[in-house]
């Protein structure tokens, strides 16, 4: 019967590792005096935003986490704990817990991980006020086509008043 044990907890440290190692993000949280219609409000946001929560116990994150390079996180494993860990984009973890903590005060947002840097609440806030992934990059390729096609108009412009010149020249030999 130890065996078996011993054995669910080194596959329970395993899959914590095996999260944290893929995930862009991981967000802890204190979840306590939130109500089962409040806690399933907050997994189906998490999950309809392919981020996946998860309780487990903070002896099993110990572990998990220490074997990561990420034992200073450990000081934040006190009481209830869950995680987010956010795969596709590394804001929308931060910015589900950070809106949804708005809302329901009971929920605490404790510590967080990006990029395989631990970050304090005030970072995860700051992190959580970013545009969406796809904004960011709309921002991006705006500012960098509007020289080109502001260069493209000039060019344009001078190929238009050249052709107008030719036909000029061209009516006058004509006449």
């Amino acid at each position: 019967m130890k065996e078996q044990t011993l054995q669910a907890k080194v596959q329970n440290v395993d899959e914590i590792k095996e999260k944290i190692g893929r995930a862009q993000s991981v967000i802890l949280v204190d979840y306590r005096g939130l109500n089962v219609e409040q806690l399933t409000e907050l997994r189906k946001q998490y999950r309809d935003a392919g981020v996946d929560y998860k309780v487990y116990k903070n002896t099993m994150m110990r572990f998990a986490f220490k074997d990561e390079g990420f034992e200073e996180f450990n000081e934040y494993l006190k009481g209830p704990s869950a995680v987010a860990f956010g795969y596709d984009d590394p804001v929308q973890a931060a910015k589900i817990t950070s809106d949804f903590a708005k809302e329901n005060e009971q929920l605490e947002i404790k510590v967080g991980i990006v990029d395989g840097k631990i970050i304090d609440i005030d970072e995860i806030k700051r992190l959580a006020s970013l545009p969406p992934k796809e904004v960011l990059i709309a921002q991006v390729l705006g500012g960098i086509n509007a020289p080109i096609q502001g260069f493209a108009n000039v060019l344009q412009g001078t190929i238009r008043s050249l052709a107008i010149v030719l036909n000029a020249i061209a009516e006058k030999q004509e006449a």
